[in-house]
């Protein structure tokens, strides 16, 4: 009430108006609105059916799931997993399904009104460009300065010509909740645009940051700029970048996701290392190649790859070794490389197993990147270590040295020579 004693009179007077019968006239009565009021209340009707739904089934709805806990719980008894991001989860429990377009919101449907205005406008400079881009590949490249002047010209109005698609559709509210929610298309530009910026605010740092710290640059690879990224999949965990993998689940071939942000198909190779393999001998470390498949398509909408399909067929190289470690030796780093094929050329598995003599032992990614010419785009690693599952895994894979631990040797003391006694006298 102190508040209140500070507003002026004729302020409170309007406030006590505006409470009154007569404040929705005035409300209407606004000039600045270009649209219809909307009016009407959305009605929700329930039907029979959904209330005889039982209540088990509707907490564990995928679309309304919005809690970890109930997340798991739906994943364990109905394996499947929850629909969209957790916010649109939530907030569909607290309304009514109305489509998202019909929102109403008076101030949300003047926004997207002007939003379709310059939609519009996007769309005359798309076709506008592309009658320029028909017309200077119609012309001779003389005119144009020469063959080299003209293509230099054509991918400049061609990268233009995309960075219009997206710019119709970045604003787009539909488009954003589509793809928060998981729906959006990946053949279309502004879907392939909106998840490489979200890979690369998040993701990609910490795919790089893990490279760095386990230093697979340059111990590996001498550099790398990844474009596509990569998850792993072991069953139903999903394994983040440098997390240590029991022996008994990377037994079996993992599961890749490779989504590339370009439109188009292309082949790839899938190559996977150690290269943390003790070497007595030498006392250094040598690499081990794991699995090796070339010939490999995917497409910014087909990324899902499981080695497992494609370890038996004539795609493959080197079939899958499990991940191994002895005891006593440190953790093993295991590296996935992607590697663009050249030209989307099928390579002769036959010819590239006889050139490389391809073995498990003293494998080089690098000399295998020269030889198929292959441009590093993805990759991924995990770790694994001695426990109480790898002499399993050794023995059923037929792998030798399970039974034996490595120790580190004791450095040489240096010569020591005694003194005589007569000098501490």
């Amino acid at each position: 009430m102190a508040l209140q004693h500070q507003f002026p009179k004729p302020f409170r007077s309007c406030l006590r108006c505006s409470t009154g019968a007569d404040s929705q006239y005035n409300l209407s009565s606004r000039a600045f609105w270009t649209s219809a009021i909307v009016r009407t209340e959305a009605s929700v009707e329930h039907s029979s059916s959904n209330l005889d739904i039982p209540p088990l089934a509707r907490l564990l709805d995928p679309n309304r799931v919005a809690t970890p806990r109930l997340e798991r719980r739906l994943l364990r008894e109905t394996q499947q997993q929850p629909i969209g991001s957790r916010r649109r989860r939530a907030a569909l429990q607290s309304t009514s399904n109305i489509p998202f377009e019909q929102l109403p919101y008076q101030c949300f449907q003047e926004a997207r009104n002007l939003l379709l205005a310059d939609r519009q406008d996007k769309l005359r400079q798309i076709d506008e460009e592309r009658r320029r881009i028909a017309k200077v590949q119609a012309t001779p490249a003389e005119l144009c300065g020469g063959e080299y002047v003209k293509k230099g010209r054509l991918v400049r109005m061609q990268k233009h010509l995309e960075d219009l698609k997206i710019l119709a559709d970045i604003n787009d509210p539909v488009i954003k909740k589509r793809f928060e929610d998981g729906q959006g298309d990946m053949d279309r530009p502004i879907y392939r645009y909106l998840a490489d910026r979200q890979w690369r605010q998040q993701r990609r740092l910490i795919l790089l940051q893990r490279i760095n710290q386990m230093h697979i640059v340059p111990d590996v690879v001498p550099c790398l700029d990844p474009t596509a990224e990569v998850r792993l999949m072991f069953g139903r965990r999903n394994v983040h970048p440098g997390d240590f993998v029991e022996s008994q689940n990377s037994e079996m071939p993992p599961r890749l996701s490779i989504q590339v942000f370009d439109k188009g198909e292309r082949l790839v190779s899938i190559v996977v290392v150690d290269p943390d393999v003790p070497n007595t001998e030498t006392d250094s470390f040598d690499s081990r190649c794991h699995f090796f498949a070339v010939n490999v398509p995917i497409s910014p909408s087909a990324a899902s790859v499981s080695l497992a399909r494609i370890a038996d067929g004539s795609r493959t190289i080197r079939p899958w070794l499990p991940p191994h470690a002895q005891k006593g030796s440190p953790y093993h780093r295991l590296v996935v490389f992607v590697l663009e094929q050249k030209d989307v050329e099928s390579l002769d598995t036959e010819a590239l197993k006889r050139m490389m003599g391809i073995q498990a032992a003293q494998f080089n990614i690098r000399s295998c990147m020269d030889k198929i010419h292959g441009k590093l785009v993805g990759i991924h690693l995990f770790r694994t270590k001695w426990d109480d599952g790898m002499a399993g895994v050794m023995q059923r894979a037929k792998i030798a040295g399970a039974d034996i631990e490595l120790k580190r040797m004791k450095p040489e003391k240096l010569p020591y020579k005694k003194k005589k006694s007569e000098r501490y006298r």
